[in-house]
């Protein structure tokens, strides 16, 4: 029902900005919450950033508070994530999800999402 594709990632240098986009195809009758998680090699998938339908509710990880902001765009049925003051601990295989019916709430826990994207790498150089 319900097709993510991730874009923006790429190769960049220390304090580096990049903005992804997920792009949300197919008919899905439902309104949703989006996030986006990690995952660096070696290294367990980590929560990111979170956002609920209207945009009024959205939850960051430790790591990324006050450098990533989350935005989502539903006429263009778009999210977005603006990653700023890049570091090489921010290396790594970037995705987005959805969560079908869900109105309220920013969802943090990768368990709780329907459809995942296939990733788009982010490497920050130092």
């Amino acid at each position: 029902q319900v097709q993510l594709v991730e874009s923006g990632g790429g190769l960049v240098q220390t304090g580096d900005s990049l903005r992804l986009s997920c792009a949300v195809s197919g008919r899905t009758f439902s309104r949703y919450a989006m996030g986006w998680f990690r995952q660096a090699p070696g290294k367990e998938r980590e929560f990111v950033a979170a956002i609920n339908w209207s945009g009024g509710s959205t939850s960051y990880g430790d790591s990324v508070k006050g450098r990533f902001t989350i935005s989502r765009d539903n006429a263009k049925n778009m999210e977005y994530l603006q990653m700023n003051s890049l570091t090489p601990e921010d290396t790594a295989v970037y995705y987005c999800a959805a969560k079908l019916w869900v109105l309220r709430v920013a969802v943090t826990t990768p368990d709780e999402y329907d459809y995942w994207g296939q990733g788009t790498q982010v490497t920050v150089s130092s």
